[in-house]
């Protein structure tokens, strides 16, 4: 596929960090666990084809061998899709040195790289402009937060020129600015074949500012729309949510967004309540008198009558057992939740586990 200066060709890094759904979700990355009804990572691909981006390089390391059988070529997506897998952690800078050799752009031509755990609204060809225009180096979506002391902050000047990278604030004046890596950049090719091969390196702490220490342009592009980082399972169930909803825009959700989205073969009773973006997978069972919000129950689970589930993610063939309440909750492959039991608080059960009919309450006796 010929790559044209209007459409540069991306670089997605997955399978690293982030995957702390493993023990509950059969060890898939958490990229393929479904969000809105399709694997995560579908909807990155989506949204970079809508931008106009055909030819993406997936450089993958944990469980790489999952992704190629699912995505093959890509052409289904319309895109050309190549895997480059890891031998040993290299991190992200090294992770994008490692597939150089499957990139088509010329020196100077812009390449895209989006970090596989992050779900934003960027607008992706505007990101693209901005670096092409202010004749950068390196580009970076930037992102404000009401809190930036878990992150590390991206102050720039007054045209958006990037001035330093300050590591994660620990006092209050250490707090210049509100603004944040959000883990997209565009990069030129030369700047990729820059950094040190075969060996781990960091974008962030240390291709970034060894650019800037350089006199480079890196440019920062503040796109304040949706941006969630999938750290956790709670971030990824809230996630999946917010792209039913609509609130993260995709092409890939299967569906019109609204308060639920059930998939082909689900069997919902007509009495049972889903509300706030809840999906309910392939063969799942919501019972009469149930009620989902903000939830994913994944393919083959049992909701059973009258059981509560809010802002929890229900593992492929689990059972929920009559009454019970999930708020907040982990539930794995397999597991069986009993009746009249209560999980709040990040609770998490492992795959496959049986908690008998009214075991566990986390509510108070006030």
């Amino acid at each position: 596929m010929t790559k044209t200066s209007s459409s540069p060709e991306a670089i997605l890094l997955v399978g690293g960090k982030g995957t702390r759904l493993r023990p509950l979700t059969m060890n898939t990355p958490k990229p393929m666990v479904p969000a809105a009804g399709v694997p995560f990572l579908t909807h990155q691909l989506a949204r970079a084809r809508a931008a106009g981006v055909e030819h993406i390089v997936l450089a993958t390391s944990y469980l790489a061998e999952v992704f190629e059988p699912y995505f093959g070529d890509g052409s289904a997506l319309g895109l050309h899709l190549e895997y480059v897998t890891e031998e040993e952690p290299l991190g992200t800078g090294g992770a994008i040195r490692n597939v150089a050799s499957r990139l088509h752009s010329g020196p100077d031509d812009p390449v895209l790289i989006f970090n596989g755990d992050i779900l934003t609204g960027l607008d992706i060809e505007a990101l693209v402009h901005t670096h092409r225009t202010a004749n950068a180096d390196v580009s970076l979506h930037l992102t404000r937060v009401e809190d930036p002391r878990a992150f590390g902050l991206v102050p720039t000047d007054a045209t958006g020129r990037v001035t330093a990278f300050l590591e994660k604030p620990q006092t209050p004046e250490e707090i210049v600015t509100d603004q944040i890596n959000a883990g997209a950049y565009v990069f030129n090719r030369s700047v990729i074949d820059s950094i040190p091969a075969d060996r781990p390196v960091s974008v962030e702490r240390e291709t970034f500012p060894g650019l800037l220490a350089a006199g480079a342009h890196l440019q920062g592009m503040v796109d304040s729309t949706y941006w969630l980082d999938l750290g956790t399972p709670q971030a990824f169930v809230r996630g999946s949510a917010d792209l039913v909803l609509g609130r993260a825009p995709s092409p890939a959700v299967p569906g019109r967004c609204g308060d639920r989205l059930v998939l082909d073969t689900a069997d919902v009773a007509p009495d049972a309540k889903l509300t706030g973006g809840t999906v309910v997978g392939a063969g799942a069972r919501v019972e009469p008198g149930a009620r989902v919000d903000g939830s994913t129950v994944l393919d083959g689970a049992v909701v059973e009558a009258g059981a509560q589930i809010r802002d929890s993610l229900v593992g492929a063939g689990a059972r929920i057992g009559a009454r019970t309440v999930l708020d907040g909750a982990v539930i794995g492959d397999r597991a069986h939740v009993g009746a009249d039991n209560e999980l709040r608080a990040g609770a998490r059960i492992w795959c496959e586990a049986r908690i008998p009919a009214g075991t566990i309450r986390f509510s108070s006796d006030q």
